[in-house]
């Protein structure tokens, strides 16, 4: 078992209270199990995003399906980039938009670098790159 440090937070009333109500939101029972996991996220997103520190993620595109050849450019880059893509997952929101969840792994750079190209693609309309690693414990 890991050992335990106390601290003390200096919040103003307002900021305090905004993030009690919104960690109450999320389902904390606590604000100590909160404030681990901004931690937590604050160190891994300090982490990965730099050289070729493996990295997971999903890519998320949002786009017009009607747009010219713009689905089988899209899968075209996931085959050319297969190393990284490990699985894609193709949703039909209404009669013309689609979301395309694509997830990845792999070194950092290289994951940025596909995600880059994916959400700059002409006709994507909305693209995301969420990244973690599994190197950050506790």
């Amino acid at each position: 078992m890991h050992h335990l440090s106390r601290f003390g937070v200096s919040l103003e009333d307002d900021l305090l209270d905004a993030f009690d109500k919104s960690i109450e939101g999320l389902g904390y029972e606590n604000r100590s199990e909160a404030i681990r996991d901004l931690i937590r996220d604050h160190l891994i997103q300090k982490k990965v995003g730099k050289g070729n520190e493996e990295v997971v993620g999903v890519i998320s595109l949002l786009y017009d399906h009607r747009t010219h050849h713009l689905s089988d450019v899209l899968a075209d880059m996931q085959h050319k980039a297969s190393v990284i893509v490990n699985a894609s997952l193709h949703i039909h929101l209404d009669a013309h938009n689609c979301l395309e969840v694509i997830v990845v792994r792999g070194g950092a750079d290289k994951v940025h670098e596909v995600a880059g190209k994916l959400i700059a693609t002409k006709g994507v309309q909305n693209g995301r790159l969420i990244t973690t690693t599994t190197e950050i414990k506790n």
